[in-house]
């Protein structure tokens, strides 16, 4: 009798699996340790604090949405359920109707942020409400987190009615409804990405003479839905790749959900402490004027930022905690794999959602016209990243080739990781926020635009240059899945 070959577990993988989880920690890292502190160092940096206070609040959102959504997924599917399910189904679409009430009202009436105009309640050093100035909140991005959270538990509540009818267990895979609802929002966003370019928004209003807030409407609708289908996708896949082994990834979960409240909480201390610490640095000689410059000593913390140098910690501080938690992961890679996975595709979907909520000012003196549906766009590229993290880690120790790599298949690796370098490059320029630097140049407009000023002129090479490489890494990325080179 023929003896079956024995398969080595958890010990080889396909370079083309290798190469999506090497994209997928590339692209966290950016993330995590290059756009987060980059924002964070900008806000505190600058002549105002508003943009701060803002950003600490969305951070804060994010964090503590994000517990509440795992939460509910562990107290829903954790092998003894906790909770009925019609809980959180009730509770989801009352979170989502107040969450898009409160988006409609505040993006439409104007008064997006709190305290507005006239406000005023117990002023303190010169505040509007306590020691906080105009805007230190943001009121979309507060009805944005209570939306994604509600339909978050709805949608879980759903699958978990389902389930208590239903005895399979099993990981499907990337299913007809996953693939239907990624590939309309991946078509969805590179539509976009091209109309943007050659089309502006201000370009197409004042072509068809209606207001430039009419545009910004439709363009800003039309990435929404791309967001909410990248959003099911992300939900539904991460559910099914968890189900088969709940009893070990449900600790992972519950582990980052764990770890995510007292970061939220952290976030909304330094929201409501900022003004008050500074005003505290200005009572010790010295402490003041190195952490924090000031327009006008007479209006302390309210004309105060924080100098470069106090930026500058903060930044390492982040930086050098990301980068520690990302090295952990590659030397646990092997005996901690499903806590790496699950939390390595929360925190993504997580940091995108962040990048949406710290830029999402509509009618900000410091961000762009542009910077709502940019943020918009990123988000949604982030969902589609983390979906199909999700997918390719199935069965990212299978079997699946026995090639060996050979020299072809080393320039096909090193020419795939070059190429998706450089697109990257290419592709965090398109932004053009505040807080990045745009090393390759980019203004939407090229066939339609209404800018006046060469400042502003049209420019695609980011787009050009995202368009170019990344069928460059296809095409690598293609022979590499055709061969079927095994580590």
């Amino acid at each position: 009798m023929q003896q079956a070959q024995q398969r080595e577990g958890g010990e080889r993988i396909s370079w083309a699996r290798a190469l999506i989880f090497a994209v997928g920690f590339f692209f966290l890292a950016a993330l995590l340790i290059g756009q987060l502190p980059s924002f964070i160092n900008t806000e505190m940096t600058s002549a105002s604090l508003v943009g701060l206070e803002q950003g600490l609040l969305a951070l804060a959102y994010v964090c503590l949405g994000g517990f509440l959504v795992i939460q509910a997924i562990v107290m829903l599917f954790d092998p003894k359920p906790v909770v009925p399910p019609i809980i959180f189904s009730v509770l989801g679409v009352g979170l989502s109707i107040v969450g898009a009430a409160i988006v409609l009202w505040a993006g439409l009436s104007g008064n997006q942020t709190f305290p507005g105009p006239g406000v005023s309640w117990a002023p303190l050093w010169g505040g509007t409400v306590l020691w906080f100035p105009e805007g230190v909140v943001d009121l979309v991005a507060i009805g944005a987190i209570m939306l994604f959270v509600g339909l978050a538990w709805l949608f879980y509540g759903s699958l978990a009615t389902r389930e208590q009818n239903d005895s399979d267990r099993r990981d499907p895979g990337t299913t007809r409804g996953i693939r239907s609802m990624i590939t309309i929002a991946t078509v969805m966003l590179i539509v976009f990405m091209f109309l943007f370019a050659f089309v502006s928004p201000d370009g197409l209003a004042q072509a068809f003479g209606v207001s430039l807030g009419v545009v910004n409407t439709i363009y800003n609708l039309f990435l929404i839905v791309a967001i909410v289908f990248t959003l099911g996708a992300f939900a539904l896949r991460l559910h099914y790749l968890m189900r088969p082994v709940r009893k070990t990834t449900m600790k992972a979960l519950y582990g980052v959900g764990f770890n995510l409240a007292p970061i939220g909480a952290i976030c909304l201390l330094a929201w409501f402490a900022a003004y008050p610490f500074i005003y505290g640095l200005h009572l010790t000689p010295g402490l003041g004027d190195f952490f924090t410059v000031c327009a006008r000593k007479s209006a302390i913390p309210l004309s105060c930022g924080f100098s470069q140098e106090a930026g500058n910690l903060v930044g390492a501080i982040i930086t050098g905690n990301g980068f520690v938690l990302l090295i952990a992961a590659s030397i646990f890679w092997k005996t901690k794999r499903n806590m790496i996975i699950i939390a390595g595709v929360t925190i993504t979907a997580l940091l995108s959602l962040a990048t949406l909520l710290t830029h999402i000012e509509f009618g900000s003196e410091t961000a762009s016209v542009y910077q709502p549906m940019i943020a918009l766009m990123l988000c949604g590229g982030g969902l589609i990243l983390a979906t199909i993290w999700t997918s390719v880690a199935r069965r990212e120790f299978a079997v699946i080739g026995e090639k060996p790599l050979g020299c072809l298949g080393m320039w096909l690796v090193m020419g795939t990781c070059l190429f998706v370098y450089i697109a990257s490059f290419a592709f965090f320029s398109i932004p053009g926020f505040h807080d990045t630097e745009s090393n390759i140049p980019f203004f939407p407009g090229a066939l339609l635009n209404a800018s006046t000023s060469a400042s502003t002129a049209p420019a695609l090479d980011a787009v050009v240059v995202v368009v170019i490489i990344s069928i460059l890494a296809a095409i690598h990325f293609y022979y590499l899945v055709r061969n079927r080179y095994r580590v």
